[in-house]
C-alpha cells in the first residue's frame, strides 16, 4: 500500500462513522442522485432451502465477505457485502428480498472513490462469484421471501 493509500484509508476510516447519514440527507433533498433500480451483473437464485444467514456465515467464514455499508443501496436489496482482494480492487455481492443474487468485480470506494462513483473497471467475475457461492446458488429461478 502506497503512503497515499495509507492517508486515503485513514480519511475512509474517518468518514465511515457519518457516511450513512449524511448520504441519507443528500439523498432526500436532491443534492445526489441514485437509480434505485438493480445493477447488472446476475449471478443467479439463492438456492431452495438456503437462508440468508446461512449465506453470510458461509461468505464471511469461508470467503472473507463482510458489509459494504457506503455502497448505494438498490431497490429490494437484503444484503450488500464486499470481499477485498487488497487497497485497490474488491467483490461486490448484493441478495435481494425475491433471492436474486447479482455481484461484480470492481474498484474500492475508498481507493478510487470518483472511478467508483462512475462505475468505471466493473467487471462480471460470475465464475468467480459462482465459486464463492458454491451449493448457495442455483441458476433456475426460485423466488425466496428474504
Amino acid at each position: 500500500m502506497t503512503f497515499f493509500d495509507k492517508i486515503k484509508l485513514k480519511f475512509w476510516h474517518f468518514i465511515y462513522g457519518f457516511f450513512i447519514p449524511v448520504q441519507k440527507f443528500l439523498l432526500k433533498y436532491g443534492i445526489i442522485h441514485h437509480q434505485i433500480q438493480r445493477q447488472k451483473y446476475h449471478i443467479g437464485w439463492l438456492a431452495k432451502g438456503k437462508t440468508l444467514e446461512e449465506l453470510k456465515l458461509h461468505l464471511h467464514s469461508n470467503w472473507g465477505f463482510g458489509n459494504h455499508f457506503v455502497a448505494w443501496t438498490d431497490n429490494g436489496q437484503v444484503l450488500s457485502w464486499r470481499k477485498l482482494t487488497d487497497f485497490q480492487d474488491q467483490y461486490h455481492l448484493r441478495v435481494f428480498k425475491d433471492g436474486e443474487i447479482r455481484g461484480h468485480f470492481e474498484f474500492t470506494p475508498e481507493a478510487h472513490p470518483i472511478e467508483h462513483l462512475e462505475e468505471k473497471g466493473e467487471v462480471e467475475k460470475k465464475e468467480d462469484f459462482l465459486k464463492f457461492l458454491g451449493g448457495f446458488v442455483v441458476q433456475k429461478k426460485y423466488i425466496s421471501h428474504l
